[in-house]
This record gives C-alpha cells, structure tokens and sequence, in this order.
C-alpha cells in the first residue's frame, strides 16, 4: 500500500504507506512537542479506515498504525479544541437510505486513538468534504454526488445531531460529462465565522452562505454566489490569513482563481486566473488539480495537480493578493493531503 501527501513542505517528507483519498488541513499550534498525522482512506484490501502516525519535530514519522475502523473516511476535520475529530463516509447507503454519512470520533491525544461517539446521515450522496466552525458548535458537509451542503450541531460530547441544514444546490454548466449537475466539493468557513463559502465544481460557482454557528444553520447570502470562468470544476478554496483574498483550486480548468473578499457583505471579486502548471503546458484531461494551501505567514501558495504528479508553488503579493510563479515545480506523485495535530 501507498499513499502521497502534500499539506505545506513539511508533509513531503512522509513516506509511501497506505492508500490515501484525502484528508483535512493541518490543525493550529506548535509542533514542538510533534504532532499526530491522520490519514483517511478508501477501505478495503488492506485499509480498515482512518490511519494515525506520530511526526516528531524534524520530520521524522511513524509507520502509521489503524487508530481507528470505519467505511471510507475520505475527508477529515479537527475541532478547534483538538478533542474531537470529524470524517465523511464515502458509503452508497446508510440507515437503509441512498447516501453517505458523517462520523464523529474522541482523540485520546496520550496515543492518538480514536473512539467512535456515534454516526448521522450526510443527507446526500458522495460526501467528500468536512469542516467544523470556530466555535466547534457545528459540522459542514459538502456532497459531490448529490451536489448539496449540509449542517450538524455537535453535542457537548462531541457527537452530531441530525442535520439541521440542507441546501440542494441546482443547475449545471459547460462540460456535459462533469457539470451536467451541481457536485458540492467542499464547504469553508470564513475568518470571522459569519459566512461558509461553498465550491460547487457542476456549477462553476462559489456558493456563499449566511451562517448561524448557534442554531447550525445556513441561509443564502446576497449575493449569492460568485462565477468561475465556464469548465473550471471548483473544488477547494483557501483563504488568506489576513482574510482579505480567497484562493480556489479548479479542478478540471488546472488553474487558481483570485478573489478579493468583502468580509462585511461575504461578497467575492475576481481578480486573477493562473495555470497550475508549469509555463507552456497544455491542459490535459489525465491533469485535476485537487488541493490547495496557503502558507501561515501569507507569503506563498501551494496547489496540487494530479496526473501531472505536481505542487505549483506561488509568491503572494502582500498588497494585492495576486499570484506570481516562482518557477518552482514539486514532483511528489499522486498528491492529497493529511491532518497534523500538535501532541500535548
């Protein structure tokens, strides 16, 4: 088994182990003491579920170990407490339904195992991304398959209620094979907590949400959503620290698209639209952009592109949020990407 990650350079150095589809971003805090790697994976043959490895501060790695069984835990997420951890299940049915599931897990941080609190429904099909807020109150779901987003409110034992929001999303866009429906790739929260931005790769849009972190809610905002150029597939973004820009990766158009961010109004503007890969390279269809990141200090950008086996990596411009390439191009397999949390 095998497996490729990307979250900053500091990942690079982990090792090919096991299979993984993709996992959440790294949670705050220092790594003085090392940090908890966990991995999600697609099950079956070898993988039982989600795998845990201990880096150390130089880097160093663990071979990963089961920290816990479970069905397709494709995307991971943290709560901001470290307490809790939150994973969607790539299942075709669950409760005796069509659709996925969203599991809630306690972290013993002594050894990095996780304990399952209980299991809800994704509402949807596909579940492949997950969040939880600042407030750790509530879990965001996007579902590709099913191409909807949903909200769950996290008990005070960390286990999730039934859903409470659930936004179908419709239309479609340029490309019959890919966009002939909404596809919910993931769903972020802002800086402020006060809105949760959604990209839908069906549409070519970022949705944008009102959010209610109390009542684990979600209403549309005006203005509701902000375009991406036509056969761009959404389906990651990432904002910057100062909260003033938001970074998404396009899927299928292999390109950054730059917004400016209103964090008043929870409005994006288009500014900028940059390849992924290097200078000259054409797009091919074997090429999907999958993950981006943008570096704590706010300096540079990173963004994956699969097939092309490559991390892109940008300069951000301090005044303008624009993205220059650095010329540098990472060659580190099939990326995805990993959760670090900081041992106690």
């Amino acid at each position: 088994m095998r497996f490729h990650v990307h979250v900053w350079l500091l990942l690079l150095l982990i090792p090919a182990v096991l299979p993984v589809l993709c996992c959440a971003a790294g949670a705050a805090g220092a790594f003085g003491q090392g940090c908890w790697v966990y991995f999600g994976t697609f099950t079956g043959g070898m993988s039982k579920g989600i795998y845990v490895s201990r880096m150390d501060a130089a880097g160093n790695v663990t071979v990963p170990e089961l920290a816990v069984t479970c069905t397709n835990p494709a995307f991971l997420a943290m709560d901001p407490g470290r307490r809790f951890l939150y994973a969607v299940n790539e299942v075709d049915n669950f409760g005796g339904r069509a659709g996925g599931a969203v599991s809630a897990f306690a972290l013993d941080d002594r050894t990095g195992r996780l304990t399952p609190l209980n299991q809800q429904s994704s509402v949807g099909t596909g579940p492949c991304h997950v969040q939880v807020d600042a407030t750790g109150r509530a879990v965001l779901v996007a579902n590709y398959g099913g191409g909807s987003v949903a909200v769950f409110p996290v008990r005070a034992d960390g286990s999730l209620g039934e859903a409470r929001s659930f936004i179908q999303h419709r239309g479609s866009s340029l490309n019959p094979l890919r966009q002939q429906g909404p596809h919910g790739h993931c769903i972020v929260t802002d800086p402020d907590n006060r809105f949760a931005l959604a990209c839908d790769l069906g549409l070519d849009k970022v949705v944008v949400y009102k959010l209610d972190s109390v009542q684990a809610r979600l209403t549309p905002n005006d203005p509701p959503s902000a375009p991406l150029p036509p056969g761009s597939g959404p389906r990651h973004l990432a904002f910057h620290p100062t909260g003033n820009w938001v970074y998404v990766i396009n899927e299928m158009g292999c390109t950054v698209t730059v917004f400016r961010y209103d964090a008043a109004r929870g409005a994006l503007t288009e500014i900028q639209n940059i390849s992924t890969l290097p200078s000259g390279q054409a797009v091919e269809t074997r090429f999907t952009a999958a993950e981006i990141a943008v570096h704590p200090s706010g300096k540079f950008l990173y963004g994956s592109t699969r097939g092309h086996n490559t991390i892109a990596v940008f300069n951000i411009d301090s005044k303008t949020g624009r993205l220059a390439a650095t010329g540098r191009s990472l060659d580190i397999g099939s990326p995805v990407c990993v959760m670090c949390v900081p041992v106690r």
